[in-house]
């Protein structure tokens, strides 16, 4: 059976995969556009939210600890949240997460989505305004009032020199698919390989940055409580 989390970026327009190294998979970023967020349209959606509540970029920055500058570039999709800054965003306007990725139309009590149909979101700004080293695919936006929201994370090996941690509501599941990485938790530093997998609160600061110089390929999968 093939594998529905196969990485999309193993195919080549041509329809046959690319070589690969010695005996290595490749873990860049996925191929397609860099416009994921602009396809959700994350930004417009975040200004039209915070207009209606009548909330000032200043009020967003301080709930999500991002500058109001930062805020705004968010607002004009020029650069992505990472997704716990998302889900910070997403309570301040009182919303679901998962608002922000779900198609208009009908509602829908199950939901199949391709792999081809997956938008990839880049751009991923880190507080500080870096980049925040990984991008990211909604794996559900048909589905409306969820409680769970899972994600695949593909995590840039180049950006281990900025260690901010963050946090928000929920509770936070990861499985480690293909690579290394490293979960810094508070004050620990867990070392996760392929196969391995961890579950925490996500009030617990938090940050997930490759190990070693091959990236990592992660499915995460966000919960809220009830």
């Amino acid at each position: 059976m093939a594998d529905e989390t196969a990485d999309p970026r193993r195919t080549s327009t041509s329809g046959r995969a690319p070589a690969r190294g010695r005996g290595r998979r490749s873990r860049r970023r996925p191929a397609g556009s860099d416009t994921g967020a602009e396809e959700f349209n994350i930004g417009n959606k975040i200004k039209a939210l915070r207009l209606s509540r009548r909330k000032t970029l200043q009020e967003v920055a301080d709930e999500t600890g991002f500058s109001p500058a930062l805020i705004s570039q968010i607002e004009n999709n020029n650069v992505s949240p990472p997704i716990a800054t998302l889900s910070r965003i997403a309570k301040v306007l009182g919303v679901s997460m998962g608002y922000f990725f779900r198609d208009e139309g009908p509602e829908h009590a199950y939901e199949v989505l391709r792999r081809e149909e997956r938008p990839v979101v880049t751009r991923v700004i880190s507080r500080t305004g870096g980049s925040h080293g990984y991008v990211y695919q909604a794996l559900t936006h048909r589905k409306r009032d969820k409680i769970m929201e899972p994600f695949l994370l593909y995590v840039d090996p180049g950006t281990r020199g900025d260690e901010t941690q963050y946090s928000h509501e929920g509770e936070e599941f990861l499985l480690m698919l293909e690579g290394e990485a490293e979960l810094l938790l508070e004050d620990q530093r867990i070392v996760l390989r392929e196969g391995d997998c961890v579950y925490f609160e996500s009030h617990l600061r938090h940050r997930l940055l490759a190990k070693g110089d091959q990236g990592a390929r992660v499915l995460a999968v966000l919960a809220k409580r009830s």
